[in-house]
């Protein structure tokens, strides 16, 4: 299989006086269309790994390499659109706008990136609500939705630019059981249909399980890599 994403000797130091090492030497690599769990426990360096590996946050030392291309020398323009064509975010909390309804907040990166909202786009929205179950409700307003709604809504969001890699920090981390199994199930049918690839942070290990492979970060290191 291709590799769509690489992460090549990382290291992560916050500080200048008070020097704090969060990351250690990470070396992994990502399959297209594979389907990866990182556990740890808190303060471990997983979500900082997450967000080097999406570019929110740079590594000291090191690169990231996605689809062959290195972010190392990419500046904040090129990096948000390297963003903006290959990746999706889906966060523990949906971040959604409250103003706006749950269609309309579907279609925000659009409106973010001033791309018109066409009747294919508009299309995309309306079967993306289809496919996480949300017809019913897609014209509510985000707070008059349940915690599970608001979640799927924000997978809804994160598919609109039809990315090829979605990076998920904790999204059911204040769902409960029921419904994390509901999305996850939804998670991997995205998964199977788009041939999205997934890197999921999860505390769940029986979500974790569910991955076609788990890597526990222990101490900023890659303690446990397991493929299935």
């Amino acid at each position: 299989m291709v590799n769509t994403i690489e992460v090549r000797n990382v290291n992560k130091i916050y500080g200048n006086v008070v020097k704090t090492q969060v990351l250690y030497d990470i070396n992994l690599s990502f399959e297209k269309e594979s389907f990866n769990s990182i556990i740890g426990q808190s303060g471990s360096g997983k979500s900082t790994l997450l967000n080097i590996i999406g570019t929110l946050d740079q590594p000291t030392n090191g690169e990231v390499i996605i689809d062959g291309v290195s972010t190392k020398e990419m500046n904040k323009n090129q990096l948000a659109e390297l963003r903006g064509a290959k990746l999706g975010f889906i966060f523990q909390f949906h971040y959604l706008l409250p103003e706006f309804t749950a269609l309309e907040n579907v279609l925000m990166p659009m409106k973010v990136n001033k791309k018109p909202i066409t009747k294919d786009v508009l299309a995309r929205a309306n079967e993306l609500m289809n496919l996480v179950g949300l017809t019913d409700v897609k014209d509510n307003l985000a707070n008059n939705m349940s915690g599970g709604q608001q979640q799927r809504v924000a997978i809804a969001r994160a598919l609109m630019n039809q990315p090829d890699i979605i990076l998920a920090d904790e999204p059911t981390g204040n769902l409960d059981s029921d419904t994390t199994e509901k999305v996850y199930e939804l998670l991997r049918e995205i998964n199977r249909k788009f041939k999205t690839t997934f890197i999921i942070i999860t505390h769940d290990r029986r979500i974790a399980e569910k991955a076609d492979r788990i890597i526990e970060v222990k101490d900023g290191k890659v303690n446990v890599d397991i493929k299935k």
